[in-house]
């Protein structure tokens, strides 16, 4: 799968054909996609529910983070992921996602994803697909046919 794969709505909300990634995102998705390392910093991962955001934290420096909003008590909609230029390709991206999946997992919540990386992720990594909500999975758009 590549970035082209996807198609987003533009600026202004409406499909335009070939998608609109910024270029933040077509890195972290080539992340994702690049395989399963292990992130070559050390970080852990904390729920800062008062800004709604699982953050990166390494040492005292938040690297990254994924934002959310809770829809109810049962499901987490994942908004965002990002990770400071400094410290993409690294594997951060990837490994945040994981961990917060695996926490939505023990929280026994699903997901409903507008996120283009953490669609990516779990196209890679398939066996997160069960934390998808049937009913409301979220935005994910007809891919192109080439």
């Amino acid at each position: 799968m590549t970035t082209s794969d996807f198609e987003y709505p533009d600026e202004a909300g409406y499909p335009d054909g070939v998608g609109t990634l910024t270029q933040d995102q077509v890195v972290l998705i080539e992340e994702v996609n690049t395989g399963d390392h292990d992130p070559t910093i050390t970080f852990f991962v904390t729920d800062n529910d008062t800004t709604s955001t699982y953050e990166a934290i390494s040492g005292d420096t938040v690297i990254g983070g994924l934002t959310y909003e809770v829809a109810s008590e049962n499901r987490l909609v994942l908004i965002a992921a990002a990770v400071y230029p400094e410290y993409r390709g690294q594997g951060v991206a990837t490994e945040l996602i994981r961990r917060v999946l695996d926490d939505v997992r023990t929280r026994r919540v699903t997901v409903t994803i507008l996120c283009p990386i953490v669609w990516a992720f779990i196209d890679h990594n398939p066996e997160y697909a069960d934390l998808i909500d049937a009913d409301l999975p979220g935005r994910r758009n007809a891919r192109r046919e080439e």
